[in-house]
């Protein structure tokens, strides 16, 4: 057996990672700043629950006033739930997205916790279909809003 330990390569290009991508420093952002890098990204990933169990999908989005706009389909877990929440303030998601080099692993990661509701005002559903184009294939005549309540960011940087 060999004393070595196999060498790990980057999933994207195959490349070892390089010697810069030793232990990082999380610094934490405010809210401001998370919600501002979350605004510069077009994908993220929602979490929900979905038959008492956590469900993740990936989505791309937009920032509406300080909310995270989705959009989705009828037959989708998210939309049933949402349609279905007891109260009036939805249903509780969180959502993440961030930005991480995959050969330095420098970056930044945000988590959003709030509660996800059907957008059913129908100048505000227009204006979404017309701001977010889904990128998958099939009919996405839904939008979610996510109202933020907790926001958590962090930068990921080299330890000095």
């Amino acid at each position: 057996m060999s004393d070595e330990s196999p060498r790990r390569t980057d999933l994207i290009t195959g490349t070892p990672p390089s010697a810069e991508s030793g232990p990082r420093r999380m610094v934490p952002l405010d809210r401001a700043e998370a919600l501002r890098l979350l605004s510069g990204v077009s994908v993220g990933r929602i979490a929900f629950t979905e038959h008492a169990l956590p469900a993740i999908r990936p989505v791309n989005h937009i920032l509406d006033h300080g909310d995270i706009v989705i959009r989705t389909h009828e037959g989708a877990a998210l939309t049933a739930q949402a349609h279905r929440a007891d109260t009036g303030t939805g249903v509780v998601v969180a959502y993440e997205a961030d930005a991480i080099d995959p050969r330095t692993h420098l970056g930044w990661s945000v988590v959003v916790t709030g509660y996800a509701q059907v957008v059913t005002d129908p100048a505000d559903l227009s204006r979404y279909r017309s701001l977010l184009h889904p990128w998958v294939f099939g009919s996405t005549d839904f939008a979610i809003r996510i109202r933020p309540d907790l926001v958590h960011g962090a930068l990921l940087g080299p330890v000095d």
